[in-house]
């Protein structure tokens, strides 16, 4: 047996030699430059030595790889940048040379005269499914635990180890768009079918049957190294091709408004490289990821969606010096449809759950709802029967509070109101172990202020869910004016254990997402009452890159809780505080036409029995004069969503509500969908610069109201040629926030 750092490789009676990939101190097998420095050894020794027929390559971990580290993308975005700064005229050309390393040692293996077997165990994602497709067979274990993907485009870049060119010489040119322009999931299963994995077998008899592959006589040449080689379907020029390649660019128009030239970089490495010899082809795809590379997408939804989610996942905002809480028992109370199903993910990732309400009753109603997701799940593959029945039994309806006597986090869930939260604070803490942690899920009232009726507000703290809990993957931690470091370790433990990714945010009305949110709708009402026709509204909204348009968005979350909002406003804040034409659209449509939203089928859209679709109500057009949709500029329209967004997001982080722009972004994304393309509210205008995004902003005011006028630190930042991520550096140093 030989063993590297990342390897061990051992040669059977056989001659075939077994490449195990293991990562010390890893969770997940992961590519850096010192694995691909190895892995390129372990080519060099095994075509050297005579004895090696064939190699096998696995994982000795439960997963098989994640794909790039994060290390090694921040390396490539700093590398240009430096490179960049030191000499411009050949910066591209090195970046190419640098992205061109992983591609040159597959097309190694791929042609090394031995044959290669790729046994894939567990998640399979990315450069690990490149180096899988390089490798002249693959056979994969049929757990549930398999999951295959070139998911690259859902980050701005694409797969540019050779996966355009190998994933559309085997599978049916629109199955391979589909798959690497959506970054889809794939079983075991349905990569078989589309001819992607060789075979598909019991787990245990993975290696085996890898092994068996080259004792068969697996020839150690890639299909298209064969002379006469057809791509599946007949390549570009064919009948079937003349009805997908013109349709491509449109569906993906359709899809994407043209926001995510990742993807559009995929349709024309696919379309290009099936024209081409397979290496000529390889530099055509390597040209396209160093041009994609150097884009702000790029550079922004990596950073956002990979690097920071990471990172904020991983704890970063987590007080150091805290040792970590494992979880063993949570508290929820109120089993209404929030509060049940967050007991549902507590008890999901295998915490014991109390579920409190007013009766048994109640309470039982709640665990209902968790039966109801379990069921779903079970249905879709998600849980087998056994794993659901234990996932049910870890949570306990009650209606007796002295049972949260031994709970480590209780979390309250219930009806937004002031004096309901006051009387569940004072009943949970009448039981509540000293050092547990309290954590109430409001949406709207300030924590400070309902800390206000604990006995200990540094144990108090906010840990607010999106709705469907089990679906949204960002929770807000708000911090009140006394919460303690321990609360807020053990609500980030808690966050994690459930797996979702946090954002701290310090306390004010609305938090962050909310506050952003209620800036979107408010542009939509502005819209409206300016005749801009809805479904103009709709659709320029979605052509931003928001993924709901403002008006669905508003149904989804109830016109009379809008309402609700509004009215409460004006109560706290004054009458200044909301636009009275505001105020007049959604009281009108809520209490003299009854409508409120999906939930009781009619908003501003109408809800007719499935499967007849939602429609926008025709009668909305009639509330205000309509402009000609031919005389308004779309463009201003698209502007004018993300801008009131991103200033929002600028309010909060001077005024000290957001502290970390990797949050803002995190958050923006994950909260509401904010243009993902953009990396998020606060990079949308580092992309642009600031100084750009504040000129933009004045044209706007000038146009369409003062809510649109920069603030003072966006000001300054664009006097100075600040970023966010520059003045507000994440990482205590700046240069690093790439």
């Amino acid at each position: 047996m030989t063993t590297y750092t990342n390897f061990t490789v051992e040669t059977d009676a056989d001659g075939i030699a077994l490449v195990t990939w293991d990562m010390p101190g890893k969770s997940m097998n992961v590519f850096t430059g010192e694995v691909l420095d190895e892995l390129s050894a372990i080519l060099d020794a095994t075509v050297a030595d005579g004895a090696v027929k064939g190699v096998v390559f696995t994982s000795g971990k439960s997963s098989f790889s994640g794909g790039a580290d994060l290390s090694m993308i921040k390396s490539m975005f700093s590398f240009f940048r430096e490179e960049k700064e030191k000499s411009p005229d050949t910066a591209a050309q090195k970046l190419f040379d640098l992205v061109g390393r992983m591609t040159g040692l597959f097309r190694r293996i791929e042609t090394s005269g031995k044959p290669w077997v790729s046994a894939i165990n567990g998640t399979c994602m990315g450069g690990a499914f490149e180096l899988s497709l390089a490798c002249h067979g693959r056979v994969a274990s049929n757990a549930k635990s398999v999951k295959i993907a070139l998911p690259e485009v859902k980050v701005g870049i694409f797969p540019g180890a050779g996966g355009t060119q190998r994933v559309s010489r085997l599978a049916d040119a629109q199955s391979a768009l589909q798959m690497m322009t959506t970054g889809q999931s794939l079983t075991a299963a349905r990569a078989r079918a589309m001819n992607l994995v060789h075979q598909v077998v019991e787990p245990d008899q993975l290696i085996p049957a890898a092994k068996q592959m080259i004792r068969d006589g697996l020839k150690p040449v890639a299909p298209w190294d064969e002379k006469g080689f057809k791509a599946p379907g007949g390549g570009i020029w064919t009948p079937a091709a003349a009805q997908l390649w013109p349709a491509a660019p449109a569906i993906l128009r359709r899809e994407t408004a043209g926001n995510y030239p990742a993807a559009l970089a995929i349709l024309k490495c696919v379309y290009e490289g099936l024209q081409l010899p397979f290496d000529t082809a390889l530099k055509v795809e390597q040209r396209y990821f160093t041009e994609i590379l150097q884009t702000t997408e790029a550079f922004s939804m990596i950073r956002s969606l990979f690097i920071s989610m990471q990172e904020l996942g991983k704890g970063a905002r987590r007080p150091a010096g805290i040792g970590k809480t494992a979880l063993k028992k949570v508290g929820v109370v109120g089993a209404g449809f929030m509060g049940a199903s967050i007991a549902y993910v507590t008890a999901a990732s295998g915490i014991e759950v109390t579920l409190i309400d007013r009766d048994m009753e109640a309470a039982g109603k709640g665990k209902s709802v968790g039966e109801g997701l379990v069921k779903d799940s079970i249905g879709k593959g998600r849980l087998t029967q056994e794993e659901g029945a234990a996932l049910l039994s870890r949570i306990t309806p009650s209606a007796d509070y002295a049972d949260l006597r031994d709970a480590d986090l209780v979390i309250e869930a219930v009806f937004e109101d002031r004096e309901v939260k006051k009387a569940v604070i004072e009943a949970v803490e009448a039981v509540l172990p000293e050092g547990a942690v309290f954590a109430s899920n409001t949406s709207t009232l300030p924590i400070t202020g309902l800390a206000k009726n604990s006995k200990r507000p540094a144990d108090f703290i906010g840990i607010h869910f999106f709705s469907p809990v089990e679906k949204m993957m960002l929770t807000e931690v708000i911090l009140g004016k006394e919460t303690g470091d321990k609360a807020l370790a053990v609500a980030l433990d808690y966050v994690a254990a459930i797996k979702k990714t946090p954002i701290v945010v310090n306390d004010t009305r609305g938090f962050f997402v909310n506050r952003c949110v209620l800036r979107y709708m408010a542009e939509s009402y502005d819209m409206l009452i300016e005749g801009v026709p809805p479904a103009m509204i709709e659709n320029a909204a979605k052509m931003a890159g928001m993924p709901v348009g403002p008006l669905a968005l508003n149904d989804e979350v109830a016109l009379d809780l809008s309402l609700k909002i509004l009215k409460a406003t004006v109560a706290d804040l004054g009458p200044d505080a909301v636009d009275p034409r505001h105020m007049a659209l959604v009281s009108r449509l809520v209490e003299k036409e009854g409508r409120q939203g999906r939930k009781n089928s009619k908003g501003f859209y109408d809800y007719p029995p499935k499967p007849a679709k939602k429609s926008l109500w025709p009668d909305l057009k009639t509330f205000y004069p309509q402009k000609n949709p031919a005389e308004i500029d779309i463009e201003t329209l698209k502007s004018r969503f993300l801008v009131t967004i991103a200033l929002e997001a600028a309010r909060t982080v001077e005024e000290g509500i957001v502290t970390d722009p990797r949050e803002a972004d995190v958050g923006s994304i994950l909260g509401f969908g904010f243009a993902p393309y953009t990396g998020g509210a606060l990079s949308y205008i580092d992309g642009m610069g600031v100084k750009a995004f504040v000129a933009l902003a004045e044209r706007l005011a000038a146009d369409y109201g003062e809510h649109f006028r920069p603030t003072a630190l966006l000001r300054d930042m664009a006097a100075k040629g600040e970023t966010f991520y520059g003045r507000f550096d994440p990482y205590g140093k700046v240069g690093e926030a790439a």
